[in-house]
C-alpha cells in the first residue's frame, strides 16, 4: 500500500534512514502515468510514490538512485553420518565463524554491464549468517540466509559467487535469492562441494537457473560463462586431485597391474586400431613402475579421482555400505570353504545350489567352529539368520523348473535379461563374416535337414518369407578368441549359432544349436557340431549343455558388450565433453543433466574392480583375461552411434520393418516382443518431449549450426572422446533439428532404459546360475573323448561340473546382486526438481512427458495380465517389468533410472 509523500520526505530528510530496503528493486517498476515518473518501492518498513509538483500545470521529476536489501535463501546439505574428526573439524568451522565471522562469502552479479568498471554489475560482498548458531542442529538440510545491499539500477540477478573461508568443505545444494520485483524468487541449483580457500583460493560461480544460448548470455555473464567452463577443462597436466573439478581425457591404460607380476599385465585398450575403444576420464596418474605406458593402479576401496560433484551422494554410499557384510560373508566364507574343503567346490546335486537360498552354506560343525574363530566379527552375527543365505531369484518364484524348458530358454531371448541379440534369419545357412583363410569356409553347418522336421510343414525358404526364423549369432564375436579362452585353466566356450522358429501362438522355438571351434586341422569333425531337440535320455543331456554354452556367450556379450560397451563406455566422452563445452546455463546441458548423473563415478569403480586385470568380470565370465579385448572387437566391428536408438536397432536386426501406418512408425515381426513392445513407449514419450524442448530453442538449422557450445561438445564428444572411430562415414552430423533430436535422444535413452532393460534384471534373471552360466568349464563331450563315459554314467554330475564352482557362483552371485539394487536416492524417469529450469514452458512440457511416462507403465502392466502375450503372461511365466519406470528400492526387477547409477 502507497504510502503519503510527506512520510516518505521525512525518511530523505533525516526523521528515518536514508536506505530503502525492499524486497524489490524500484528501477524495474517504473512506470509514467501522465508525465509522473513513480518509485514503487514495497518493503517491511514502507512503499511510497514521490511527486513532487512544481505547479499545478508542470511536474518535475525526481531522480533518485535508491538502495535496497535483497536477501538469500541458502541450502547446505549435512552429512547424514559424521566420524569423530568430521565432527570435531565441523565444530572448529563453526566456533572459527562466531569468533573471526565472514567465512562463507557471497557476491550477487547482475546480468548487465557497470559502465564505471566495465565488468558486471555486482553487489558489495557479504557473509553468511547462523552458520554457528545452527551447528548443533541436527536436520540433514540446513537454511542460512545472507542479505546484499544493491541499488535500484542493478538489473536481474545473474549469477552468484561464493568463497569458503572454513577448513572445511561443505555440499550446497541450492540458493533461492529474494527481492527484486521484475524477476520474483530467483532460483540458483548448486548441487556442489564448495572447497575452503586453503584448497581453492577461487571463488566458485553459480548461474541462475534461467537457460541461455551462448549468443543470447546476458553481456555481464559471458565472460563468467567462459571462465567456468575454461576451469572445467583444466590443463590435461598432473594428477588430478579428488577435489579438483576438472574433465578430461585418457585411454584405458589402467586396467593391469604390471608391478604385480606378469600375470595381471594387460594392453591399453584405446588408441590403437588393433585395440579401438572409447575415451575414459583421465586421473593423471603416475606410469606404473614396470611399463611406464600403464598407469599406475589405485586399489578398491581407495577412491579413483573423479571431479568432486561426480562422487556419490551419502544415501548412494549407504545403500553399499549396508550390505558391506552381508557381500563379505557371501564372498568370503565360499572362498575359504572351497581352500579348506576343496571337495566343496563342486556341487554334488541341484540341492546344494537350491540351499544356497534356502539355508545358506551348510557347514561341518568342525568347520564352521574354525570360521568363527578365524572371522571374528561372525560371532557378533551368526544369530542373525539370513546372511550366509541369498535371496531367492525372481525367476525361481513361480517355477524353479522352468529354466529347463525349451520355451523358456527361447523365451528369455525376447523377455529375459539380454533381449538385443536375438535377429532375424535372412538367409540361410548363415554366413560368417570373418576372414575364411584365417577362420574357415564362413557358412554354417547347420543344414536343411537338422531342422525341416521343426517347421510346421513348410520348407526353410517358406519359413524364411514368412518371417519365422530367428537366430541367436555369437559365431564371429567369440570364434577369433577361442583358442586363448580354451587355452585357460577351467574355461570351456564355443562360438555359437542358435536358430529358433516362431509359433503360431507367438512364441519362439529353438530348433538347433551349432557349437563351432577353431578347426584343429583341414576338415575337422569338431569344428562345427549341430545339435537338435533331444529324441532320448542322452541327446536330452547333450541338448542341455549345448544350451548352457549358449547362454554362457549370451551372458558373456550382454556384460561386456550390450551392458558395459553400450551404455557404460560409450556413453562416457559425451558426458566429459558436455562438462567441458556446454556451460550449465546451456539449454542442452540442463536436458541432459539428470541422465548423467553416476556414470562416471560407475565406470571408476568398473575399472577398479570389474573390468580390471584379475577383476569381478575376468573371473566370473568365460572370456576371462581376454573380456575387454573381446569388448574393444565389438566396439570396432559392432558398435554404430547411429543405430543406438531404439527404431534403428531393431531395424537393423530385423525385428521390425518400418511402416508408418503403426504408432512408432514400424511393425514388430514378433508382436509379443516384450522388451521392443515396452520399449517403444519410453522411447516415443522421451523422443516426444525431446523434439518440443529442441524446437523451442532451435528454430532453425543456422541456429544450430552457429550455436558454438554445442557444435564444440558434439565435435569434441566424437573427434576426441570417440577417436578411434571419428573418421567412421556413419556417424551423425550435427546441422537440424532432426538430428539433434535423434543424438539426445539416442543418450538419454542408453542412460535410462536401456541400461535399465539389461542391468536390474541381472540378479532376479540370472541369480540362479543353472538358467544362465556366465562361464562354463568343460565341452559338450563327443563318444571319443575319454569323459565321455562318466558322462554316460552320471549326466547329472557332468553337467554341474560344467558350470562354475562353489566359489566362483557365489562371488558372481554376489556381484549381480549389488548391481541389480536400486538405492534410495534413485531417480527416476519422469522425475525431476521444478527448478531444473528457468523456462516455465519446458517445466510444462515435462510435465506432460512425466504424465506419458506414468501412461506407458499402466499400460506394460496392462500387457502383463493379457493372456494372449505368451512371453510375458502364463503359467510359472514371469511378467515383464524391466521397463517399469517406478520401484522400491533394493532388488525389484523393475525401474528406469534417469541415468547409469549402478
Amino acid at each position: 500500500m502507497a504510502v503519503s509523500m510527506e512520510i516518505l520526505c521525512r525518511g530523505l530528510s533525516g526523521e528515518g534512514s536514508k536506505l530503502c530496503f525492499s524486497s524489490s528493486s524500484s528501477l524495474n517498476s517504473r512506470q509514467r502515468r501522465g508525465g509522473v515518473r513513480r518509485m514503487r518501492l514495497r518493503s517491511p518498513m514502507a512503499s511510497a510514490t514521490v511527486e513532487r509538483m512544481a505547479s499545478s500545470e508542470a511536474i518535475v521529476e525526481v531522480e533518485k538512485t535508491v538502495k535496497f536489501m535483497a536477501r538469500a535463501v541458502v541450502t547446505v546439505r549435512r552429512k547424514r553420518r559424521e566420524d569423530l574428526k568430521e565432527t570435531i573439524a565441523n565444530q572448529i568451522d563453526a566456533y572459527s565463524d562466531k569468533i573471526i565471522g565472514r567465512s562463507v562469502l557471497l557476491e550477487l552479479i547482475g546480468t548487465e554491464i557497470d559502465p564505471k568498471t566495465g565488468g558486471p554489475k555486482t553487489s558489495k560482498r557479504t557473509h553468511l549468517k547462523g552458520w554457528f548458531d545452527k551447528k548443533d542442529l541436527k536436520a540433514e538440510k540446513v537454511v542460512y540466509t545472507a542479505e546484499f545491499m544493491v541499488d535500484s539500477t542493478f538489473g536481474e540477478p545473474g549469477a552468484i559467487t561464493i568463497l569458503n573461508r572454513h577448513q572445511r568443505e561443505f555440499y550446497l545444494e541450492n540458493i533461492e535469492v529474494q527481492g527484486f520485483e521484475s524477476t520474483g524468487t530467483v532460483h540458483f541449483t548448486c548441487d556442489s562441494w564448495i572447497q575452503p580457500t586453503r584448497i581453492h583460493p577461487n571463488k566458485r560461480v553459480f548461474f541462475t537457473n534461467k537457460p541461455y544460448l551462448p549468443s543470447e548470455t546476458p553481456l555481464g555473464l559471458r565472460r563468467l560463462r567462459e571462465m567456468e567452463l575454461m576451469g572445467l577443462r583444466g590443463d590435461g597436466k598432473g594428477e588430478r586431485k579428488m577435489t579438483d573439478r576438472i574433465y578430461d581425457y585418457d585411454i584405458y591404460n589402467d586396467l593391469g597391474s604390471p608391478d604385480k607380476g606378469t600375470e595381471l599385465v594387460r594392453p591399453n585398450i584405446g588408441g590403437s586400431k588393433a585395440l579401438p575403444y572409447p575415451r575414459r576420464l583421465r586421473t593423471g596418474r603416475s606410469p606404473s613402475e614396470t611399463d611406464e605406458m600403464a598407469e599406475s593402479r589405485t586399489e578398491y576401496p581407495e577412491p579413483i579421482y573423479i571431479p568432486r560433484d561426480e562422487e556419490f551422494e551419502e544415501k548412494k554410499l549407504e545403500m553399499l555400505a549396508d550390505g558391506d557384510v552381508k557381500a563379505l560373508l557371501h564372498n568370503l566364507v565360499p572362498l575359504l570353504v572351497s581352500s579348506l574343503s576343496p571337495e566343496t567346490n563342486d556341487f554334488k546335486g541341484f540341492h546344494d545350489i537350491d540351499n544356497l537360498f534356502k539355508e545358506g552354506l551348510r557347514l561341518k560343525q568342525a568347520l564352521q567352529d574354525y570360521l568363527l574363530e578365524k572371522i571374528p566379527f561372525v560371532t557378533k552375527i551368526q544369530a542373525s539368520e539370513g546372511l550366509l543365505r541369498y535371496d531367492t531369484p525372481h525367476i525361481l518364484r513361480k517355477d524353479k523348473f522352468a529354466w529347463l524348458r525349451d520355451d523358456e530358454f527361447a523365451r528369455q531371448s525376447l523377455a529375459g535379461i539380454n533381449p538385443v541379440n536375438i535377429e532375424r534369419l535372412q538367409a540361410f545357412p548363415p554366413v560368417s563374416k570373418l576372414d575364411p583363410d584365417v577362420y574357415g569356409p564362413p557358412e554354417s553347418a547347420i543344414k536343411e535337414e537338422h531342422i525341416i522336421g521343426h517347421l510346421n510343414g513348410m520348407s526353410v525358404q517358406q519359413a524364411l518369407e514368412n518371417n519365422r526364423l530367428y537366430m541367436l549369432d555369437f559365431h564371429d564375436i567369440y570364434l577369433p578368441f577361442l583358442d586363448k579362452i580354451n587355452a585357460q585353466d577351467g574355461r570351456k566356450a564355443y562360438a555359437t549359432r542358435t536358430i529358433f522358429f516362431l509359433t503360431d501362438l507367438g512364441t519362439l522355438k529353438p530348433i538347433s544349436i551349432e557349437l563351432c571351434l577353431p578347426a584343429a586341422t583341414p576338415n575337422c569333425a569338431r569344428a562345427k557340431r549341430v545339435l537338435t531337440p533331444p529324441t532320448d535320455a542322452t541327446s536330452n543331456w547333450l541338448w542341455q549343455l549345448a544350451k548352457a554354452h549358449v547362454c554362457s556367450n549370451d551372458a558373456g556379450v550382454h556384460q561386456l558388450v550390450n551392458h558395459w560397451l553400450r551404455t557404460h563406455a560409450c556413453t562416457e566422452p559425451f558426458i566429459i565433453a558436455a562438462h567441458r563445452q556446454l556451460s550449465i546455463m546451456h539449454p542442452i546441458f540442463k536436458l541432459l543433466k539428470p541422465h548423467m548423473r553416476y556414470n562416471l563415478k560407475i565406470n571408476s569403480i568398473a575399472r577398479q574392480i570389474l573390468i580390471s586385470g584379475g577383476g569381478v568380470i575376468e573371473s566370473g565370465f568365460t572370456p576371462g583375461k581376454y573380456c575387454v579385448e573381446m569388448s574393444s572387437a565389438a566396439y570396432r566391428e559392432l558398435w554404430r552411434f547411429d543405430q543406438e536408438d531404439l527404431p534403428s536397432d531393431l531395424i537393423r536386426r530385423g525385428m521390425a520393418v518400418p511402416d508408418e501406418t503403426e504408432p512408432h512408425g514400424l511393425r514388430l515381426l514378433i508382436k509379443d516382443y516384450p522388451y521392443a513392445t515396452d520399449g517403444l513407449l519410453l522411447w516415443s514419450a522421451i523422443e516426444k518431449f525431446v523434439q518440443s524442448y529442441v524446437a523451442t530453442y532451435y528454430p532453425t538449422s543456422q541456429s544450430i549450426l552457429s550455436d558454438t557450445e554445442l557444435q564444440s561438445w558434439y565435435a569434441e564428444s566424437v573427434q576426441v572422446g570417440h577417436a578411434d572411430l571419428k573418421s567412421a562415414p556413419w556417424w551423425p552430423q550435427l546441422t537440424d533439428q532432426s538430428n539433434l533430436v535423434s543424438i539426445l535422444t539416442k543418450l538419454i535413452w542408453l542412460a535410462s532404459a536401456q541400461h535399465a532393460a539389461l542391468n536390474f534384471g541381472q540378479y532376479p534373471l540370472g541369480g540362479y546360475v543353472p538358467n544362465r552360466p556366465p562361464l562354463m568349464r568343460r565341452l559338450v563331450p563327443v563318444e571319443t573323448d575319454p569323459e565321455y563315459k562318466n558322462f554316460v554314467a552320471d549326466p547329472h554330475r557332468f553337467f554341474l561340473s560344467a558350470l562354475p564352482g562353489l566359489t566362483q557362483m557365489t562371488t558372481f552371485m554376489t556381484v549381480i546382486d549389488t548391481l541389480s539394487t536400486h538405492s534410495k536416492d534413485e531417480e527416476y524417469l519422469g522425475e525431476r526438481d521444478n527448478n531444473w529450469t528457468g523456462d516455465d514452458e519446458m517445466v510444462k512440457a515435462f510435465k506432460e512427458f512425466a504424465k506419458e511416462v506414468t501412461e506407458a507403465e499402466k499400460e506394460m502392466e496392462r500387457r502383463n495380465g493379457d493372456k494372449e502375450r505368451r512371453n510375458r503372461c502364463g503359467a510359472g511365466v514371469l511378467p515383464y517389468e524391466l521397463m517399469q519406470p517406478s520401484s522400491e528400492p533394493g532388488v525389484t526387477c523393475r525401474g528406469v533410472p534417469n541415468s547409469v547409477t549402478i
